[in-house]
């Protein structure tokens, strides 16, 4: 109903509108009913009619009477009279009708702005909630409403989302525990399984056929610390950073060409970049992880002379990290679940170690999420993606 309105129909706005059209449809109803008895009151004091007689010289009577020297019978006085009080009240009514509308145009205004205002102070509550509610969301799960008042359906509605707020504080808090003891237990064993044979290894006694069991054990057991980095990445990075610094995307994305320098030129990949200075707010660490992500992905699924492109640029509101690369033609239809875990593309080798778990592109969305940025994967008409990543200033 209210989609023709030029501005968008808030609850304040809509109770704005019901109290002033409540208000002012009582004041043309009362406008009509005053009017129709003020009418019917002016009829009743209608002057009555006259009846006389004026006695002649002769000694007849006579029933005109001379009226600016002009003789007038009963029924014309008569109708001269109605006529002028008929005149008379229809100017009265009219004046009645021009002065009431008046005083209703200016109390409709005033029962809007006064709407307005009640609307605000009654939906003050209301908008508390919606503030912390976004402050939640922003990963501060300490906040709380506290609402204070009567008891009302708003109160209720508070206390109802404190006590929610309450349960995931101590889910959230369940579940940071979790990852640090799983931190602990997994990473332990796995960094003893990896020195007794890299132990065994440096053993030149070793036969060829012990020698290459423990090359494949120990990339195995790398391949499950890479896993459990990933995952435990992953479980960090899924809320909202609260603490934000300037951080230069460019000294990021070179950082991360260093480090993907090397498997690039392994792998007969070309690597490119175009980095132009752009400030965003966020975490370092897991930015510069980010990039690498981006990098090694855009590398490990590429083909030997192909080539990988990084690119930083400030955008308005922020920065903007670009990773284009060759490779594989990418169907539109797998972009959707690209970033999901363990998710690889049709026809991709899921055996082959050296591309990663498949933790890669989940855990450079749960970043983007975690700095409040965006993410857009295009495939190009040649084969191969384009990484579009957008950073917010601090």
């Amino acid at each position: 109903m209210l989609a023709w309105l030029p501005f968008r129909p808030t609850i304040r706005m809509r109770l704005t509108l019901l109290y002033g059209g409540m208000f002012l449809m009582a004041g043309v109803v009362l406008l009509l009913l005053m009017y129709f008895f003020v009418r019917q009151a002016l009829h009743d004091v209608a002057p009555q009619p006259f009846n006389f007689g004026v006695l002649n010289a002769n000694g007849s009577v006579s029933s005109n009477l001379l009226v600016n020297g002009q003789p007038m019978s009963s029924g014309q006085l008569n109708d001269a009279l109605a006529a002028v009080h008929e005149a008379r009240s229809t100017s009265a009514l009219n004046t009645l009708l021009q002065k009431s509308l008046t005083v209703l145009v200016c109390l409709a205004v005033i029962a809007f702005a006064a709407g307005y205002a009640l609307a605000g102070r009654v939906l003050r509550p209301l908008g508390r909630i919606t503030r912390t509610a976004r402050d939640v969301a922003s990963s501060d799960l300490h906040r709380r409403i506290e609402l204070d008042g009567p008891d009302d359906e708003l109160k209720e509605l508070a206390d109802t989302f404190d006590g929610m707020l309450d349960r995931l504080d101590r889910s959230f808090d369940s579940q940071r525990r979790f990852v640090a003891n799983a931190s602990h237990e997994l990473r332990t064993p796995l960094a003893i399984n990896r020195t007794l044979l890299e132990v065994q290894l440096s053993d030149p006694a070793a036969s060829p056929d012990l020698q290459q069991l423990g090359k494949t054990l120990l990339a195995t057991n790398e391949r499950s610390e890479q896993l459990v980095e990933g995952l435990l990445l992953l479980a960090r990075s899924e809320n909202e950073l609260t603490d934000r610094r300037p951080v230069e995307l460019s000294e990021v994305a070179t950082r991360a060409l260093e480090q993907t320098r090397g498997e690039a030129d392994k792998r007969e990949v070309d690597l490119r970049s175009k980095l132009d200075p752009a400030v965003v707010g966020g975490n370092g660490v897991l930015l510069e992880r980010l990039a690498l992500n981006l990098l090694q992905n855009a590398v490990r699924y590429n083909t030997p002379g192909g080539w990988v492109e990084l690119a930083t640029a400030e955008v308005p509101g922020g920065g903007e990290l670009v990773v284009s690369n060759t490779g594989p033609v990418v169907p539109g239809y797998e972009l959707e679940h690209i970033f999901e875990p363990f998710r690889r593309i049709k026809g991709a080798d899921r055996t082959r170690s050296d591309k990663g778990v498949g933790l890669g592109l989940s855990i450079v969305r749960s970043v983007v999420r975690a700095h409040g940025g965006t993410i857009e994967a295009t495939p190009r008409a040649g084969g191969g993606l384009t990484m579009r990543v957008r950073i917010p200033k601090p």
